[in-house]
């Protein structure tokens, strides 16, 4: 179920219209549980560093994310992560740094389908 889900995600970068090119591995912890991490690399020179603990049951389920977003300068656009060091957010542990490391803000955890969504509308001439 793990590899499923990997090829589902490599399936959608392969699909992407903005995603010039892309590095994304499975780490394999367990039958059951695996760390996917990868690097997208867009038109526009922009990158989105992503990595996902996975544990397959029934469905898969995102033990641990984060997705981080930058320019070409490695300035930080946004990031989406769950780590739990913002606990007066109504969201905790989800929350996005939002404009820089500083502005965080609560957030609904995504999946990387919602965050190359997120990117294209950021930055519509990539299409």
């Amino acid at each position: 179920m793990i590899e499923a889900y990997l090829q589902s995600l490599l399936d959608l970068v392969a699909a992407s219209p903005i995603v010039r090119a892309s590095d994304v591995t499975l780490d394999k912890r367990t039958p059951r549980l695996g760390l996917i991490r990868g690097d997208l690399y867009f038109v526009d020179g922009s990158r989105l560093h992503f990595r996902e603990l996975v544990e397959a049951q029934d469905k898969v389920i995102r033990r641990m994310y984060a997705y981080h977003y930058q320019d070409t300068d490695a300035n930080l656009i946004f990031r989406y992560d769950d780590t739990p060091h913002h606990p007066d957010l109504d969201t905790f542990p989800h929350h996005k740094h939002d404009g820089g490391e500083m502005n965080v803000v609560t957030a609904v955890p995504p999946d990387l389908p919602a965050v190359l969504r997120e990117i294209e509308a950021i930055h519509p001439l990539m299409l």
